[in-house]
C-alpha cells in the first residue's frame, strides 16, 4: 500500500486548539492543533457517527461532542467510553509553511 500526500492548507490556518474538518480525496479528516503539534484523524466518532470536529480538545483526546467518547490524537485509539473502537489516524508533514496528511491508497 502506498501513501499519497496531499496538500491541506498553510499551517497559518490552524491556530493551537483549533479543529477544522476537510474533505481530502473523499474522505473527511478532521485536522487540530495541540501543543506544537498538528494531528490528523477520521472525523467521525466509531461510537454513534457524530462528527469529531465538533468535540474539544482535551489532555491530547478529542472528545465526541454527542456521547463524550474520546480519541487519542497521534493513534485515533478510543480512550474513553461509549467509544470502544478506534479511528483513523493520519501521518501529518508540514512542508514549506503548508500541511501536508498521508492517505494510504
Amino acid at each position: 500500500m502506498s501513501e499519497l500526500w496531499v496538500r491541506v492548507c498553510p499551517e497559518s490556518e490552524l491556530a493551537e486548539g483549533e479543529i477544522r474538518s476537510f474533505d481530502i480525496e473523499g474522505d473527511t479528516i478532521l485536522l487540530a492543533r495541540y501543543g506544537d503539534k498538528i494531528f490528523a484523524l477520521e472525523d467521525t466518532c466509531s461510537h454513534d457517527g457524530a462528527e469529531l470536529s465538533n468535540g474539544d480538545l482535551i489532555n491530547s483526546q478529542i472528545q465526541c461532542s454527542r456521547h463524550g467518547g474520546r480519541f487519542d490524537l497521534e493513534t485515533g485509539e478510543a480512550t474513553q467510553m461509549p467509544a470502544i473502537v478506534g479511528i483513523k489516524s493520519y501521518y501529518v508533514e508540514i512542508k514549506d509553511g503548508d500541511i501536508y496528511v498521508a492517505l494510504k491508497k
